[in-house]
Parts: C-alpha cells; sequence; structure tokens
C-alpha cells in the first residue's frame, strides 16, 4: 500500500513539474547501450544546455519521476536522517511544482527508461511525455526477456517510446539494427538514423584504436563522424567498444537536432566521463591491462565486448606488444528465462574464437564453459562456482601482459574480481561500479 502511494505521489509530482517547466525531454530505452546513450546525450547537450540525466540505474517507475524532481533516491542503508533529506527534497518539489517556490528548472531532461516487466515503457512515457525518443539497440534474444511472453513482446514494449512520440518530434532508431529500424512506423513524428552502415543519417567510419603520445599503450577510439555531406574527425580517450559509438551517435544526431554543429558535438564528446564498469580501460597486477565491462550483460553487449577484447588484444600485437594473452572471465548473464541455455553457448563459442583463455563464473557460465571448450580444448578453459572462488584462482593465472575482459550480470558481481586483480585496489571506490550505498553493504 505505501508502495503504490509513494508511486502515485512521486508520479503526481512529475507531471505536475513538467507542465509548469515544460522542459524538452528526451527518452533513451533500448536492450543494451542504454546508458552510454544517456551520457553521450547529456554530456553533448550540457555544452550547451542546463541538462539533468538520472543517476545510475535509477530509470524505473520510481526512479524517473525523483530525477524529475531533482531528488537523490534513498539507497543503502536507509538512516533517519537519509530519510528526513529525501522527505525534505520531496517537499521542496511539491512546492515548486505548484509554484509556491521558486528556483530553477533544467532546459533539458536527458531520462533513460528501463523496462524490467510488461507496461513499463508505457508507464513511464505517460509520466515525463518525452518530445525526443531514442532506441539504441535490441537483437535476436533482448535482456529482462524472462518477463515477457516472446522477444517480440519485449520489442513491442520498447516501441511505445516511438508510438507517444508527438508529430512535432523526433524519432531516433538504429540503422543497424533491423528490429529497431522497422519501429519507424509506429512514427508519427521525423525519424532520424544512425549507424555504422551507407543509408543512416548520421554514421560512423574508419575507426581505430589510437596509441597514447607517451608510450605505446591504446589510448582510446579516433573514428569519423559523417552527417549527410560534413564530416568531423573525433578521439575519445580511454573509450575502447566499438559497439559504444552507437551511444556516441545517438548524441550527435540529437544534438544536431537541438541546434549544436559538428565542431561543438566533437568538443563535447571528448569530455564526457562515461559510467563506471562499461568497457573501461584499468591497469592490472602483474603489469596486465583490465577491461572492465562489469556492470551489466546481455548477450549482444557480452559478444561485442568480446570482439573488443579481439580488436585491442591484436592492436596491442601491432603495436609491438609481445607476450600478450587475450583472457575472458565471464559471469553469468540473468533474466533469459528458456534462452538462458543457447544463448550461454552461443557466448561460449564467441569467447573461444576471440580469447586465448576462458574463465566462465557462475551456474550458467557452465555452458559458456562446455562450448569454449570445444574451440579451445580443456587446458584453457576454466570454471568457477561463484566470484569469490574465482577472483583468487584468476590471480595465478594472470601473467604480465595479459589482456583481461571481465563481464557479467550485475548480481553476479564480478566487480569483486576486478577488485581483486587490479592494479590500485585503493582507487576502487572512484573506478568501480557498485562501491557504495546498497551495493557497499552486501560486498
Amino acid at each position: 500500500m505505501i508502495k503504490k502511494v509513494l508511486k502515485w505521489f512521486l508520479r503526481h509530482i512529475a507531471v505536475k513539474l513538467i507542465q509548469r517547466h515544460t522542459p524538452i525531454i528526451i527518452g533513451v530505452t533500448g536492450s543494451v547501450g542504454k546508458t552510454t546513450a544517456r551520457e553521450a546525450i547529456y554530456g553533448v547537450l550540457s555544452h550547451k544546455f542546463t541538462a539533468v540525466r538520472n543517476d545510475e540505474n535509477y530509470n524505473n517507475e520510481f526512479g524517473v519521476p525523483l530525477t524529475v524532481m531533482g531528488v537523490k533516491p534513498l539507497d543503502g542503508p536507509k538512516s533517519i536522517l537519509k530519510k528526513i533529506i529525501f522527505l525534505w527534497s520531496a517537499f521542496k518539489a511539491l512546492l515548486r511544482a505548484y509554484g509556491i517556490l521558486g528556483g530553477t528548472f533544467p532546459k533539458m531532461l536527458v531520462l533513460e527508461l528501463g523496462a524490467d516487466r510488461p507496461g513499463d515503457i508505457s508507464y513511464l512515457v505517460n509520466v515525463v511525455k518525452p518530445q525526443i525518443g531514442v532506441i539504441t539497440a535490441v537483437g535476436e534474444v533482448p535482456v529482462h526477456v524472462e518477463y515477457y511472453a516472446s522477444p517480440e513482446a519485449v520489442i513491442m514494449e520498447k516501441s511505445e517510446l516511438i508510438r507517444c512520440l508527438p508529430v512535432n518530434g523526433l524519432a531516433v532508431l538504429n540503422y543497424d539494427d533491423q528490429t529497431v529500424l522497422d519501429m519507424k512506423k509506429y512514427a508519427k513524428c521525423p525519424v532520424s538514423t544512425f549507424g555504422f552502415y551507407d543509408g543512416a543519417d548520421v554514421r560512423v567510419s574508419e575507426v581505430s584504436f589510437f596509441a597514447n603520445d607517451a608510450r605505446s599503450d591504446i589510448g582510446g577510439l579516433s573514428f569519423k563522424i559523417h552527417q549527410g555531406e560534413n564530416f568531423i574527425p573525433v578521439r575519445i580517450h580511454n573509450f575502447l567498444g566499438t559497439h559504444q559509438l552507437y551511444g556516441v551517435l545517438t548524441a550527435v544526431v540529437v544534438g544536431a537536432h537541438l541546434g549544436l554543429n559538428l565542431v561543438e558535438i566533437s568538443e563535447a564528446l571528448d569530455l564526457i566521463e562515461f559510467p563506471k564498469g562499461r568497457m573501461k580501460l584499468l591497469k592490472g597486477i602483474k603489469e596486465t591491462t583490465l577491461i572492465d565491462d562489469t556492470y551489466n550483460a546481455s548477450p549482444i553487449a557480452t559478444i561485442a565486448a568480446l570482439d573488443v577484447l579481439n580488436e585491442y588484444g591484436n592492436s596491442a600485437r601491432r603495436l609491438g606488444k609481445k607476450k600478450v594473452r587475450k583472457i575472458a572471465v565471464l559471469g553469468d548473464m540473468k533474466e533469459l528465462g528458456k534462452y538462458e541455455t543457447e544463448a550461454h553457448r552461443l557466448i561460449g563459442v564467441r569467447a573461444g574464437e576471440c580469447a586465448d583463455i576462458v574463465i566462465a563464473v557462475g551456474q550458467a557460465a557452465r555452458f559458456t564453459a562446455e562450448a569454449a571448450e570445444s574451440i579451445l580444448g580443456p587446458a584453457k578453459v576454466f570454471y568457477y562456482h561463484d566470484t569469490e572462488e574465482a577472483k583468487i584462482k584468476i590471480q595465478n593465472l594472470m601473467k604480465e601482459g595479459d589482456i583481461i575482459l571481465v563481464k557479467g550480470s550485475q548480481s553476479m558481481r564480478m566487480e569483486k574480481i576486478v577488485k581483486e586483480i587490479m592494479g590500485e585496489p585503493e582507487l576502487a571506490k572512484e573506478l568501480l561500479t557498485r562501491q557504495t550505498g546498497k551495493w557497499a553493504s552486501t560486498a
């Protein structure tokens, strides 16, 4: 009962605030890449406008209204002081919603919209009523499919964002994902596309790693962004994932639509600090390199991460690094329902093709290990039941020059492995995901 009342209260205030201040609202959803897109769009827009986006994964029926209200969600141990601060902040938002209390309101709201269960997107878009809708990617086996009747049901849920857009809005769709591109039939407004292929309204080309000036280590990605006949070269430091460029491209589309030129957009992109646990490059023990992608995992995102491991390792060899082994540490992917076994076997095959050594962690990851063994052989595949067992064993396998990708679903807590093998564990709170709030209390 209390939860229902709180949900109604937050929705009511959020709707009133939006009606009073009429910000431009950009809604972002998809099965993968939502947060990268959200951060990139926010980073570009805040270069010119006052903008706000949801923190961390506050993308549900509570987190989205609280973001609109400018109230930080309660997280971790809920002390009396925390509760008082939360209630006072909510009360001030209520006063602002009715014009009793003044203050500025952001011009832009960049809101990631999550869909764990049927009806989630419909609820959220009816609260915030976005003018711009961005769909990142869906893939063949969408994340959270466990709670839907079929992958097609997930796709229909995501498409609610496009259906709700006003005629003077903008639908921003992934040209390379046919499932997403097909959603243009639901749009009442103009559609703009992004991708790698010719035909996309905004596309990327000539993607490659670049080396740091001071040493031969890889420093990030360089590429060209094309918009019609115009293009501009871009470099983003400490940015590894070619698949993450889809999120960058959404920011180009939205920024251009709202009046920024390519030069302004490219300047803003290299200043963006992308979220922890998403393809972050870290120093490991024993002179190794870690690719920390521990925030979450789905089949499409894990395949993309393995491709990055493969490309990064091959590029390091071309730069003269002789002692390079590519190691994939892969935890369970959750919420796949009846597709769990098939999806983990698929990942095992891809891991065997991309990595020199595969380490599987978790109950479902046993299928990943079995599939990887069929390609690499049993001597190069290791299986552990959980992160606690794995984090010590992995240290014994590591050698100088190794490049180690660590990835798994949130509940697997794969960041514990990264913390154990990172070269600067004292910086864990600064560099790793899930180091505060409720996560820290269950470390």
